[in-house]
Order: C-alpha cells, then structure tokens, then sequence
C-alpha cells in the first residue's frame, strides 16, 4: 500500500517520473550535464567524469540489460569494491524495473552463491577476474545466472563479458524499452534489495521500493545538508544500505562530485588528498583515526602540550553548548576561533578533514569516549541509527540536538515507540516491503497493528534521545558495521572433534573471538593418542589441535567472520551453574559475561 508521504514527492522532468534514483541522476545530468559527477584515481591522479558521461553510462548499461534479457523484477548482482561501474550498474538495474543486490567483496564463494541462488540474478557484475576464478566452482549451483561481467580486465572468454564488451550490447535499438520501463516505475515497485544477517540460518533479503528509497534519501539530504559545492568519497561496502543512501542515491539529489577510494588501504591518503566536506564513517573508522591522532598527539610536550590541552578544552566546552541548542557566548566563541587558528585546523588538515562540516557514525555504536575525543578537535560527530528494513536512517543527533552515547531522536516524519519489553518499534514511510520469499519472517518483523520490531532494546530519556542499551537478538553487529549471525559460526566450532562449546563474541568490536569448551571424551582421546600425561585447555598441543580446526574453518567464511583469537575455559558449561537452558541451549550473555575478562584480554592492545 503506498505512503502518502511518498506522493509529497516532487515529479521529475516533463515526463513527470516518479523520482527514483535514475529519473534524479537524469536530472541532474540535464541541469548540470558539466559539472563533475564523480572521480577515479588513475595512478596519476584523480579523473574526473560528468554527469552527462554518468547519465549516458547508466542508459547504455541499461539497453545492455534489456539486450541480455533481464526483464522487470528481475535481480542484478553486485560484487566489488566502490566504483563507477558498481553505481552505474545499479542506476542501469533500477532503469530497467530490474533490482540491484549487493554482495560484500569479503563474501566467500558460498556467500556469494546463496544470494545468486536465492535472488535469482540472470545477471552478475564482479570486479575482477580473480573473483571470476574463485565463483566457478559454485556457478554450477546457481542455474539462473545467465551473464558474468567483470570490471576491469579481459576475461579472453565467451562466457565472460568485459565491461566495455557489455556496454557495447547497449545500442540505440533498445531505448524505447528503456524508456518505457523508467517511465512505469512506480514508487511501490521494489528499487532495491539489501540481503542482511538474521538471527538464524542464511540472510534474508530485505525489499525497498523505490518510495522508501526516494523518500529516505530526501529526508538524509534535508536533514545533513550538503549540496553541487561539496565533495564525497565513497569507500564503505556498497552492499550496506548506510553507503548505497551516500553514493548512490543521495549523490544525484544533492550534485556533488563523488571520490571513489582506491581501496581501504589507501582510505587515509585519499582522504587527505580528496579533503571531503562531509564525512561517514562506522566506528571502527573513527576509533582507528583516533588511536592514531592520539599516538601523535602523546608526543607533544611542554608548551606545544598546554595548548593543545587548553584547545580541545575550549572545544568541548564550546561544542557542549551547541549541542543543545545554547548560545555559546561570545567569549567562548573568540576562545574556540583562536584555538582553531593555532591548533586543531593544522590537526584537521594532517588528516585531510579540515574541509568537512559534517562528521557522521552509524550503523553500530561508537564509544562515547571517542566522540568527546572528536569534538576537543572541533569534530562533533553525529551518531546515528537505522537498519536496512527502514532503508537506513530512524534517529539521529543532529545539529543543535546532539546527546553523545545516544542515536538521537527520531528523524522527521519517522515514529517510534518501545514496546513492553523494552524493544524500540517504528513506523514510517521509509519501511521496508517484507523479505523476499519469506513471508514469515516478514510477517514476525512487524507488529499487529504494522510497527517495525527492531530487535534493538533501548532506554529513552526525559528529552527524548534514545540510547541503544542492548539486542533482543543475539546477532553481532562490529565495529565495522558488519552484521553476524554467530549460530553458524558456533556450531562449526562445535564440528571440531575437541570442542563441546562454543561462544562467539564480538559485538562493537572490530574482530570476532569465541569462548569454547573440552569435550571431557575427545579430550582423553586424544591424550591417549598424543601420549600427554595430563592434558588441560592450556596444553599447547591441545591449544594447537583446536587452532587448527580454527584455522579450516576459517577458510569457509569471509575475513570478517573469521574467528581470529579464542580461549577455552577450563570448566564445562551446565544447567547446574546457569550457562545451559534446560534443552542444553546456551546463555551467550551469561557465558561472556562470567568471562569478561579472558573476552577483555583479548582484545587489549588492538
């Protein structure tokens, strides 16, 4: 059913589309078919490509579709880092009534194969013919991918279609379709689909109509401003909704030019280089860039130390007054230009943020401690909260209405309440459509009278910001945003011939870790085997048998799934002591917490 808020929309051009986000970067193109839309680094430097270029490439890969048979409905994958082709492709899926799905450049091969299955993509774009190689051995699995396309290089096969050869089946013939098909789209139509952890099993995929999608994206542009003048890089995994509001779809609305990062290990050159306006970043960004500010900041000493002291004083103090919506007095204000001037502006511009005036997290919690480390430098981060089934954004702190350790209020037009148990729900157009063929998880996300469960406990204080307290589900979201169900990780710990129990941890952290125990019989076993007197979870060989187990399991899986450290604890869990329901479940939370320090130390130093 649609939204009302979705008709407030304003049409787009003289053919009045709806609009989705090919109809805005259409546009845009008409309006400003010169300016710069977005930038590649070349190896020599950044090359810019404009909107008339961006608009004309989404359009050719669109009749490339329709010549490869990808009809309304149809999916389109995805698989790569951030890049043009990645956006165009998407814009083109869109044009076409077809539904882009991203995957996760970490994905292992089975990852990737599910989604194919599950989405029943005719087509597939991946980044390099490294990834061609790694999904041939589970393409027989997925019988409806017709057309493998690579990004870069030459595939030299029939079965493989370059990117130019690809944009070459895009002529003229196929417009008209093209045209129809864009023309059709109405905002209940599904624009997009974001495949997401779910408490159990393989992810679900999340449906967003172009409505929720257009509507969103205005209420993101409105709400942290940002215009033709500004700069963008995009970098974070353009499967996650929280990138894909950025890059794609907020882009064409506000006109800025758009930096495409050459990858995550030079995200701190080309931020330094590219020197953003507006800045988006999961916490475990802002917490590496703080670890390594402060590393620098220790070695001030003596006079150069008082000052950078006093600097971030009046920063704080400043910013403590503007955050609620006070004046901060004139004094104040003269004390915080000059301790700019002299100091925090030359520690911006070291990090190439000296030209940004919007500093975002999302899409796990961040450290309060961090964000009062960021606003001593004059960066004030605004934290906020969504999740893929509410096309990301839900509250937000927000200029004037900041509360640090909170997600902010609700955004404007958005509902929210907690429930009995204390579960945040929320209402408003931006709602997802349901998971595609699963009409009982969608079914079960959604109360009866049609608010969003969020799974997410939360406390609400007397101003209204909200703070996240807890999940009501066990998924794991790190540090970096990834969402993880750790059910599957535990049972294959389980599979290792020593282990009995497994726990994974790591929630808001940048790396996962597991809590395990000995299986008392698998244990003497291999005592027996090894010779080993008295065999304990410290034995080394006992310690090494389970690293190894660890380590092939963790071939299975993506890097951030990977269990990197572990330790096993020296009593067995059970019902007796409360870390074992009566049908032998485990307590995750009573596990991890009895064990918080061995959790804590491995952690410490990283």
């Amino acid at each position: 059913m649609a939204h009302t808020a979705w008709s407030e929309l304003p049409r787009i051009g003289e053919e009045n589309w709806f609009p989705t986000t090919p109809a805005r970067l259409i546009d845009q193109a008409r309006r400003r078919p010169d300016a710069p839309a977005y930038l590649v680094h070349d190896g020599s430097g950044w090359q810019a490509s404009t909107w008339r270029d961006y608009a004309d490439q989404a359009r050719q890969a669109a009749r490339a579709l329709v010549a490869l048979g990808v009809g309304k409905d149809d999916a389109v994958c995805i698989l790569g880092f951030n890049r043009p082709e990645w956006t165009v492709m998407a814009n083109a899926a869109m044009m076409t009534g077809a539904r882009p799905a991203g995957i996760y450049w970490t994905s292992a091969p089975p990852e990737s194969a599910y989604i194919l299955q599950h989405s029943e993509a005719p087509v597939l774009l991946v980044e390099t013919l490294e990834q061609v190689e790694e999904l041939e051995a589970v393409r027989r699995d997925c019988p409806d991918l017709r057309q493998i396309v690579v990004m870069e290089g030459n595939p030299g096969r029939d079965d493989i279609l370059s990117w130019t050869d690809f944009l070459a089946l895009g002529d003229g013939n196929h417009q008209d379709t093209v045209d129809a098909r864009l023309a059709g789209i109405g905002p209940e139509d599904i624009g997009a689909l974001i495949y997401t952890s779910g408490t159990t099993g393989p992810p679900k995929a999340v449906m967003l109509s172009h409505g929720a999608i257009a509507w969103t994206a205005d209420l993101l542009t409105r709400s942290f401003g940002g215009d033709e003048t500004g700069r963008g890089l995009s970098y974070l995994p353009l499967a996650h909704i929280a990138e894909q509001q950025a890059s794609l779809h907020c882009h064409p609305i506000r006109g800025n030019a758009m930096y495409f990062a050459r990858s995550m290990e030079t995200l701190a050159e080309d931020i330094n280089t590219v020197r953003p306006t507006m800045f988006f970043g999961v916490p475990r960004v802002w917490e590496k860039m703080a670890e390594t500010l402060r590393s620098r900041m220790a070695e001030a000493s003596g006079t150069r130390k008082a000052l950078l002291d006093w600097s971030m004083q009046v920063n704080r103090a400043w910013h403590a007054a503007n955050m609620n919506g006070a004046a901060p007095g004139a004094l104040l204000s003269l004390q915080r230009k000059l301790a700019n001037r002299l100091v925090t502006r030359k520690i911006k511009g070291a990090i190439g943020l000296d030209r940004a005036d919007t500093f975002i997290s999302g899409a796990a919690p961040i450290s309060p401690e961090v964000l009062r480390f960021f606003t001593g430098l004059d960066m004030p981060i605004l934290e906020g909260y969504g999740q893929s089934e509410t096309s990301a954004p839900t509250t937000a702190n927000l200029p004037g209405a900041v509360r640090l350790g909170s997600v902010g209020k609700p955004f404007p037009g958005i509902e929210t309440k907690v429930s009995e148990e204390g579960e945040l729900l929320v209402r408003g157009p931006g709602l997802f459509s349901g998971y595609m063929k699963n009409n009982e998880a969608t079914a079960e996300a959604f109360t009866a009278d049609g608010w969003l469960r969020t799974g997410d406990v939360v406390k609400v204080d007397e101003d209204g910001f909200i703070t996240i307290t807890g999940r009501i589900k066990d998924i794991l979201i790190t540090s970096g945003g990834k969402n993880i169900t750790p059910a599957n990780l535990e049972t294959d710990l389980m599979n290792i011939p020593l282990v009995e129990h497994a726990v994974v941890v790591g929630d808001a952290r940048h790396y996962l870790t597991a809590l395990m125990t000995l299986s008392a019989d698998a244990l003497a076993a291999f005592a027996k085997k090894k010779g080993i007197a008295d065999p304990g979870p410290d034995h080394p060989e006992v310690v090494a048998e389970v690293q190894a187990g660890v380590d092939a399991m963790n071939k299975r899986y993506a890097r951030v799934e990977n269990i990197r450290k572990f330790r096993l604890l020296s009593a067995p869990l059970s019902v007796e002591t409360g870390e074992l329901t009566p049908t032998m479940k485990v307590k995750r939370k009573v596990v991890i917490e009895r064990n918080r320090a061995l959790v804590d130390a491995m952690y410490d130093g990283d």
